[in-house]
């Protein structure tokens, strides 16, 4: 069915919806465009979580970058790809959505793994004029970890009578199961995710046990950031690890500097509160604006 907005034909050969906003140089942005309503708005609200996030991301760039908006975690969420969604699967789905967007060149933005998304896509592509990883380092990223985390996730939705009652999670904000707060009682949290949809992460983050980081050299400008309060500690249902993605940046950032990052951390604010827009926008648009002028 027809929707009038641009779609990017994928990897697996579904389609997903993608949304262009304003003009000027073309960034992509890897976010919800539709704020959420309802129910759904009052679960992320209890997150911390703005339900008109990507809405309000879209708002504070469209006015000097052509921004493309597009909903990659949803799409997953929605359509699984639990046998392809690999490093090389995801880099050409981001493609595509250039591509769909007529962009020669283009920034992205993304957080989490939809910032690791971003670092797999700059290694394989040299359309890109600027990086922005978002709460996940580009040097000494935590993928073991993630890997047991997954894997955990993966093994309580194959058989769900080993999860633990209590507070639902697994809403496609938290596609990994990391995006929510570092003080949420993850030994808690129900499991509500289908076995596709947590097996296509132990896909990507299996075909990540092999990658070294630190030997990536990019040429264009980029950006990290994380807040300094940006640890998850998982207990052992949930594969017993801790996700410091805070000591990643506070251990590393002379490294990531040296490597020609532009590093930037967030002053107490953990993974949902770095995502948020009155904190990544200061952040993101001055920098967007320094490498890529709105009139370039």
């Amino acid at each position: 069915m027809a929707t009038g907005k641009p779609q990017a034909k994928l990897h697996d050969g579904n389609t997903m919806d993608i949304e262009v906003h304003g003009q000027g140089p073309t960034v992509l942005l890897a976010v919800n465009p539709t704020p959420a309503q309802g129910e759904r708005a009052e679960e992320m609200r209890r997150w911390g979580m703005d339900p008109a996030l990507g809405r309000s991301l879209i708002d504070g760039l469209s006015g000097s970058y052509r921004v493309v908006a597009f909903d990659y975690e949803g799409h997953v969420m929605g359509v699984p790809k639990p046998g392809t969604l690999t490093p090389d699967a995801i880099a050409a789905d981001l493609l595509a959505v250039a591509d769909a967007a007529g962009a020669g060149r283009f920034a992205y933005y993304g957080y989490s793994w939809l910032a690791l998304s971003g670092l797999q896509l700059a290694i394989r592509t040299d359309r890109l004029s600027a990086l922005v990883m978002g709460g996940f380092p580009p040097v000494a990223g935590p993928y073991a970890e993630m890997l047991a985390v997954t894997r955990a996730t993966h093994g309580m939705a194959a058989t769900p009578a080993a999860a633990p009652a209590g507070a639902q999670a697994g809403d496609g904000q938290e596609g990994d199961g990391q995006e929510g707060s570092g003080e949420y009682d993850w030994s808690s949290v129900e499991m509500t995710l289908s076995e596709e949809q947590t097996r296509q992460f132990v896909t990507m983050y299996e075909a990540l046990q092999g990658f070294d980081d630190r030997a990536v050299r990019l040429d264009c400008p980029r950006l990290c950031f994380a807040g300094s309060a940006d640890v998850i500690p998982y207990g052992e249902r949930w594969g017993g690890v801790t996700v410091d993605i805070a000591g990643a940046f506070a251990r590393h950032r002379a490294e990531m500097e040296s490597l020609g990052w532009d590093v930037e951390v967030l002053d107490g604010l953990d993974h949902t509160g770095a995502m948020q827009p009155p904190n990544v926008l200061p952040v993101l648009v001055p920098w967007l604006r320094s490498v890529l002028p709105a009139d370039a």
